[in-house]
């Protein structure tokens, strides 16, 4: 019997090994200094753009690798276990690379995707909004026809990275003249677009990579910022959920990884009563209990991703929903018992055990939160009526 479907192909492997070893020489101590000290990861990005890795789910054509999401993940994820989780990873080759590269005309293609791969054009993705939330369908940004081009209006909130992005897929409304509706529509918006301001939101996460409340008053776009048919709506914007979820898999499951790196070592090496304390097994069964949630996580988001590559898309939405819930409920533990661990030292700065709590909480909430998947599936796998 094959065993393909459960272990990924040698390139893959390799592709994780070479990752590792890259980031592996910049470390979580540079990640921490950056995030402690305002600095930013540049140099990091820069690197892992000029090896390939940055656009390895971009068509060969503009500048990418020519792979699938499970490439980008794998990349992701590798990452984050060598403790510098890029979030902008998420944001700029996943969703807004595989939304311009699927439904983006040549011309816009050729623009904008040769800079998401060498790291030149990072772009940012804005979808939420102060009173929409998860309700995707509440969107009040609105773009409006103005001649030939558009002008944008609205806010949006929790937006990684505008200040090392050029650029931001927005998701905005036009007004459908036949009936009146407004149908979602993406925009790509110049952060340094007249009446575009960005605020940052003060965070307790340890991340080089910041927040931001984002206002659009008056921004006058080009035609071609239209980003797709403007009748494709929810289509188009949902191609690039399903990678944003596998993603985010991929980010939880690599600190998880790291989280459970470090707490194995420690339980190794620290000695109490004579012996190390992970010969205990109220220290060992943790920690073992994690590596089995983690490889079951790994696993699904192995799947979710293989489904998204050949097509499959409703399938995918599924396992990529259950991935990014298993992979966030595992690293939540990981670190938990982590800190358990370290005991006192859980809670210093030269274990960085802590600063992970807050860093893998968030995989509960964003970009989906694990109560609106439960939704998903409830609806969608269970066939349970929907209750909102």
């Amino acid at each position: 019997m094959s065993t393909h479907a459960f272990t990924e192909s040698e390139e893959r492997q390799e592709l994780r090994k070479q990752v590792a070893k890259l980031a592996a020489t910049y470390g979580r101590d540079y990640f921490v200094e950056k995030a402690r000290s305002g600095g930013k990861t540049t140099d990091l990005w820069m690197a892992i753009a000029k090896n390939g890795y940055l656009g390895i789910n971009i068509p060969e054509e503009y500048g990418g690798g020519g792979g699938g999401i499970g490439d980008i993940a794998a990349v992701c994820e590798e990452l984050s276990a060598q403790g510098c989780p890029l979030l902008l990873m998420v944001v700029s080759p996943a969703i807004c690379g595989t939304i311009i590269a699927r439904y983006g005309t040549e011309e816009q293609k050729q623009k904008w995707l040769p800079g998401l791969c060498d790291g030149t054009g990072t772009m940012a993705f804005a979808i939420t909004e102060p009173d929409a939330g998860t309700n995707t369908h509440n969107i009040t940004t609105t773009a409006r026809r103005d001649g030939d081009g558009w002008v944008l209006n609205g806010r949006k909130i929790w937006i990684s990275g505008i200040d090392e992005a050029d650029n931001v897929l927005v998701v905005a409304r036009t007004e459908d003249a036949r009936t009146g509706k407004l149908k979602p529509c993406l925009f790509v918006v110049p952060t340094d677009a007249q009446g575009f301001e960005a605020n940052a939101i003060p965070m307790e996460i340890v991340s080089p990579e910041n927040q931001f409340q984002v206002f659009m008053d008056d921004v006058r776009l080009p035609a071609d910022a239209l980003v797709g048919d403007e009748d494709g709506g929810l289509v188009q914007l949902f191609a690039g959920l399903n990678p944003e979820r596998i993603m985010a898999a991929a980010f939880s499951l690599g600190l998880a990884r790291y989280a459970l790196r470090q707490a194995t070592a420690y339980a190794k090496e620290r000695e109490v009563f004579g012996q190390p304390i992970g010969a205990h097994q109220a220290i060992a069964h943790p920690l073992a209990q994690s590596h089995i949630e983690i490889e079951m996580a790994r696993l699904m988001n192995q799947k979710a991703a293989a489904l998204l590559d050949a097509g499959e898309e409703m399938a995918a939405g599924e396992a990529a929903n259950m991935a990014k819930y298993a992979a966030a409920e595992a690293a939540c533990d990981v670190v938990d018992r982590a800190v358990q661990t370290h005991g006192g030292n859980g809670a210093s700065q030269e274990y960085g055990m802590a600063g992970l709590l807050v860093a893998t909480r968030v995989g509960r909430i964003a970009p989906v939160s694990r109560e609106m998947i439960l939704n998903f599936v409830s609806m969608h796998s269970l066939g349970l009526p929907k209750s909102y």
